[in-house]
Formats: C-alpha cells, sequence, structure tokens
C-alpha cells in the first residue's frame, strides 16, 4: 500500500500518514480511482487540533479491520480544512441535509464524479444507544450504492444542485449600493441583547464561544456612538475574561492567566471546562477587541490591559514560528506526567509547566489568519506604543510577503517551514491580508506595505468580473471541476468570511486613496450580504462591523511629526471611531505616501495634527488639548 500521505505539508495530514486506511490527498487523482473502480469515496475532513479527530483516528482509522472495509470499497481522502477551507465550505454546506450537528471531523460520503449523498461527523467503533458505529454506518452507505444505486445518485444531484443555488450570485447583485442605517443597526443591536445570557455573559447557552466577529460590530457601534451597542460589548468581554463581570460571579475558565491565550470555547454555560485548543484566529480578534475597548472607554484602571498584555505575549512566545509568522493552533492534547489528556497541562500552573512537554503546535502559516494576527498586533502596538508587538507584525507580514506572494501576484493559502502547500487561496486570505498590511503601514507610517495592499485588493477586483471581487486564478480546480465551489460563501463562524473580509480591506484602501471604486466595491457587497445580516447579527459580525464603517461620516486623524512620542501622538493613540482611522508618521513618511498615490497625505508637510472630514481637512492643529476638543465635537 502506498503512503500518500507522507510528504503531506499538513500536519494533520501527517498524523494520519500511518494509519492502515490506503489514504489520498485532497485531489483528481482520488475521483479517477473512484471512477475507475466504480466506488464512492469517503471525504474526511478535519484539523490537526480538533479533538475528536484525534479520536476518531485512534478508535477507526487506525484500526486493521476497519481499514480493510474502507480500501476495499471505497477510495479515501484525507483533507485538512485550514488547508482546503473552500473543500471544507463546500462539503459541511452540503452536509446539512443529512444532520444538524454539524462540525469536525466530518466525513461525507460521495460520487465518483465528487457529489455528496450521505455525511455525518464523528461515529464512535462501538454503537452507542441510537448512535450506529462507523463499521455500520460504511455497511449501510455500502449496501445503499450496491443495491439502490438510482436513489443514491438522484439523491446525490439534488444535493449538488442545492449546493449550486445556495452559491450563486443573486441577478441584482450590480444595483447601486445602500448601506444600513442607523435605526436598522440598533435593531441589530437589540437583537444580540436579546441573544445575551444574563446569568454569565456572553450569547447562547452551551457550547459557549467568543464570537469574535460580533464583538467586532458592538464596538464599531460603539465606536458611532451606540452606547447600548458598546456596554453589551464590555459585558461580553468581560464574562470571556473574568473581568468586572456583573452577573453571578467572575468565572471564565477560557483565559489562560499563564500563557495568555484564550481557548476556543467552553463546554458549559458559565465559561468553565474549556475546550483546550488554542486557534489563531480567535486570540487576533480578541486582541483587537479589547484594544478597540480600552481605547473607547479610557478607562484609567486599564482593566484591560492585563488580558491585552498575555494575548500579546502568547502570540509572541508561544505561537511565532522561526522566521516570523504564526501557527495556526496549539493542540488542546498533551503528554503530562507520561499520561497523554485533554487540557491537562493547562491545569497546571507556570512552575509546574515547565517539567512538561507543551501541547503541540499545527505550524502552518495560513495567510487570512496571519493576517488576522499582524493586523491585531499592529493596532494593539500602535494604541500602547508596544514597538515588540510591532516587530512581531512586521515580521510576520514580511515573511508573508517573501513565502505567500508569488511573482504572478497571487498568494499561496498556506505554508509549513517554507514547504508550500498546493491548496488555493481564498478570498480570506486575500482580504485579510490586505487589511493587515494598510493596519501594519497606518502603525509604522511605511507605505511599503500600504502598496503591496493596493496590489492585492486591485488583483482582487480584476478577477471579479460583474462581481466587485474574484478569486484570483479562480476557486479550488477539483471543486469547479466537479461543479462544487461556491461562487459566494457569506457564511461566517468564528471569523468573518471572505466576502466581508476584502469589502474591509477595500473600504480601508479608500480611506488612504480617496478612489471611489474602493469603497463602491465594499458598499455593492455590504448590499448584497445586508438582507441576511441584518435578520440574523449572530452569524454576521464581520459583516456588519464593515456596514456599520461604511454608514459613518468619514474622519481621518494625521498627525505628521518627527516625535512619535509627541502629546499629539498620544492623543492619536487612543482614538478610535468607525469608519475612520488614525496614524501618526514623519514629514518623511507623509511624503512618501504622497508620493505613491495615497491622496489623504498629499500636502501634509507641516508638522501638525491634521483632522480631516471625507478628506477635507482642517489646518494642522499643535496643542494636544485643541486635538482632543476637534476630536469630542
Amino acid at each position: 500500500m502506498s503512503n500518500r500521505l507522507s510528504e503531506a505539508v499538513s500536519p494533520y495530514l501527517l498524523s494520519h500518514a500511518d494509519n492502515p486506511v490506503n489514504w489520498f490527498p485532497w485531489g483528481e487523482d482520488a475521483f479517477a480511482e473512484a471512477r475507475q473502480r466504480e466506488v464512492p469515496l469517503l471525504v474526511s475532513i478535519g484539523y490537526s487540533t480538533c479533538h475528536w479527530c484525534h479520536v476518531m483516528a485512534r478508535e477507526s482509522f487506525s484500526d486493521p479491520g476497519i481499514a480493510d472495509l474502507l480500501n476495499e470499497n471505497f477510495v479515501s481522502v484525507k483533507v485538512d480544512r485550514e488547508e482546503h477551507p473552500d473543500v471544507d465550505a463546500s462539503y459541511i454546506a452540503a452536509a446539512g441535509a443529512f444532520t444538524p450537528n454539524l462540525g469536525w471531523p466530518l466525513n461525507a460520503f460521495v460520487t465518483p464524479d465528487g457529489k455528496p449523498f450521505f455525511a455525518g461527523t464523528y461515529w464512535p467503533p462501538i454503537a452507542l444507544g441510537q448512535h450506529p458505529s462507523f463499521r455500520q454506518v460504511l455497511s449501510a452507505v455500502l449496501d445503499a450504492w450496491s443495491n439502490r444505486r438510482t436513489d443514491v445518485e438522484s439523491t446525490a444531484n439534488a444535493v449538488a444542485e442545492a449546493l449550486r443555488a445556495s452559491g450563486t450570485l443573486p441577478s441584482d447583485y450590480a444595483r447601486p449600493a445602500s448601506p444600513p442605517d442607523a435605526a436598522e443597526f440598533a435593531e441589530a443591536v437589540d437583537q444580540l441583547i436579546g441573544y445575551e445570557d444574563p446569568e454569565f455573559g456572553g450569547f447562547g447557552g452551551a457550547p459557549k464561544f467568543p464570537s469574535a466577529p460580533v464583538l467586532d460590530f458592538l464596538l464599531e457601534r460603539g465606536a458611532a456612538g451606540d452606547a447600548d451597542a458598546l456596554a453589551l460589548g464590555r459585558r461580553c468581554l468581560d464574562a470571556i475574561a473574568g473581568l468586572n463581570w456583573t452577573g453571578v460571579r467572575p468565572v471564565s475558565a477560557l483565559r489562560d492567566c499563564v500563557e495568555g491565550g484564550f481557548f476556543r470555547y467552553a463546554t458549559r454555560r458559565d465559561w468553565t471546562e474549556p475546550h483546550y485548543e488554542r486557534m489563531l484566529y480567535d486570540n487576533a480578534q480578541l486582541l483587537t477587541a479589547f484594544t478597540r475597548l480600552e481605547q473607547l472607554e479610557a478607562d484609567e484602571s486599564h482593566a484591560q490591559l492585563d488580558v491585552i498584555e498575555g494575548i500579546a505575549a502568547f502570540l509572541i512566545e508561544v505561537m511565532e514560528q522561526p522566521g516570523g509568522g504564526f501557527a495556526s493552533a496549539q493542540d488542546s492534547e498533551s503528554t503530562v506526567n507520561g499520561l497523554r489528556v485533554e487540557g491537562g497541562y493547562y491545569l497546571l500552573d507556570g512552575a509546574a509547566r515547565v517539567g512538561q512537554p507543551p501541547p503541540a503546535l499545527d505550524e502552518k502559516l495560513i495567510t487570512g489568519w496571519n493576517g488576522l494576527a499582524i493586523g491585531a498586533l499592529a493596532t494593539a502596538g500602535f494604541a500602547f506604543k508596544r514597538e515588540p508587538w510591532i516587530d512581531a507584525a512586521r515580521r510576520a507580514a514580511d515573511a508573508l510577503i517573501a513565502r505567500h506572494l508569488l511573482p504572478d501576484g497571487t498568494v499561496l493559502r498556506a505554508s509549513v517551514r517554507g514547504r508550500p502547500s498546493t491548496s488555493s487561496a481564498t478570498l480570506e486570505d486575500y482580504g485579510m491580508l490586505a487589511t493587515a498590511l494598510i493596519q501594519l503601514s497606518t502603525a509604522t507610517g511605511e507605505v511599503e506595505y500600504a502598496l503591496v495592499a493596493r496590489g492585492l485588493v486591485d488583483r482582487v477586483m480584476a478577477a471579479g468580473g460583474a462581481a466587485p471581487f474574484g478569486v484570483p486564478g479562480g476557486a479550488d480546480p477539483v471543486l469547479a471541476a466537479h461543479g462544487l465551489a461556491l461562487e459566494v460563501d457569506p457564511s461566517e463562524g468564528a471569523y468573518p468570511s471572505g466576502l466581508s473580509a476584502m469589502a474591509g480591506a477595500s473600504y480601508s484602501l479608500y480611506l488612504l486613496t480617496g478612489y471611489a471604486r474602493y469603497r463602491e466595491a465594499s458598499a455593492r457587497v455590504i448590499e448584497m450580504l445586508a438582507p441576511l445580516a441584518l435578520p440574523r447579527p449572530i452569524s454576521f459580525g464581520g459583516t456588519l462591523a464593515v456596514a456599520s464603517a461604511l454608514s459613518e461620516p468619514i474622519r481621518q486623524l494625521i498627525v505628521v511629526t518627527d516625535d512619535a512620542h509627541s502629546a499629539l501622538a498620544a492623543v492619536a493613540r487612543t482614538s478610535f471611531h468607525s469608519g475612520s482611522l488614525a496614524v501618526v508618521l514623519s514629514r518623511e513618511q507623509a511624503a512618501r505616501f504622497a508620493e505613491a498615490g495615497f491622496e489623504l497625505f498629499a500636502r501634509r508637510v507641516r508638522e501638525g495634527a491634521y483632522l480631516c472630514q471625507n478628506f477635507v481637512c482642517r489646518l494642522p492643529l499643535t496643542e494636544a488639548e485643541e486635538l482632543r476638543s476637534a476630536l469630542a465635537a
């Protein structure tokens, strides 16, 4: 039996390389094999830090008997959902036709032409109550394939057609855009207040997630003057971190107070008993959220600062990789005193951890998720004048530009220790990286990052055709060949969708350039998504955050000074208003931005603070109190 996973880049695939299952990696070879043998495929999707993926690998995929059943009757494909998010999105959307309990591992049974006809998540090796064993599932699928092929193909065709319909652009996509108004945003905030857990904070019951994109929306509305949104955002963040919570008690165990990072979710409503994996995207977004809250509240107690410093330390000391960039996640399982256990390492104090091996990292550098981390560290580093945080953001940005930005202008999705993945980049990679480079550029005053961001946005806009944005090079070629690629995927889970990420990047570029086409592209996306997002704000926080930015009057603050520690610069670092930006840079840096075509900086050559409304700037202010008064007006 050939070991097709032994040369994989993905740590998740490598962890299955020694299974007795004859795995294929994602690719056309697997489908060609299934067509030649006239057998169905098992497409098994997971990721390296997924606890139940580990469990199923040990219980079932390492079992020689189950492996024989799979090898004889199926073509088995192992997919890292973080490496191939578009594959995961297509098959998890299809899986909703068969089970309401979506998650990972996701196991989809598909025809040789790629159409799913049955799917589920974890199946145990032995039946538990009404829950069948994996062997029983395989036998039932094989029976249906062998004896009821017509029914199988009918189901597969119906699911594939529904999938195509769900991912098709509406016919009115190109009509003039109009973002939601203040009343619609207030109604969305009221809905979120209705979802709040009044006893323990956050949204809903167990399991309970941080819902970072929703927090982004609430803080954007708070920055626009919505006191209810700001108060809800503060209560949620306090509950997540176990700070100043006004409910029953601050019991949150979601934060690792030793190393600073947050776990993915809590299995209980009171934020206890975490699922102990630590994801890059959660910690990056929470770093931004706590920073924004600190800026908005200007609380002299700086209650959030300890949390902020902890997240930044976790990103730099635990997640940063040699040569720059951040690992995608840290595992929930580890070996403690010779026993492999979930969460055991995190239950130890700092002294006890010294003698134990830390949980493994998934060392994939994922472009989009690194973008979130770069932007977060740049934003927090600027706000609190922490140069080491900005330096880490700069190292990661330089690593991605060097390794993931290809000569033709396209982007790699992922790499591990310099080895590139063959997976296709998605809109989230382009959008999150472009946004991050703009945030780093304005945090450092270095125009080069903004130029790279502008090139990325321009390329994605050029690939859009009738739509404002498209993936350069197209969708995953295997999905596209089988008609399963989602033309539009607006879904948001733990982080913004590719569409909302691109809309945010394009709008940020508009704030620097004044080029209307960037704002128009962003607004068209928001108009398309607003009918989906406004009735369901808990599921579309990233979209609504961009919509809020688009709806607000534009305020741009440029502090030109050769003294980065000046009082004017200090005021700018505390400034956060929805749909606006603040930047501190030297006279030389301002001139370089202007020369590069960023219109906002044209004629900003004198030292002082330029407060601009929609690109129309006042005469420069020279006193900090004068600037504070102008910002408060």
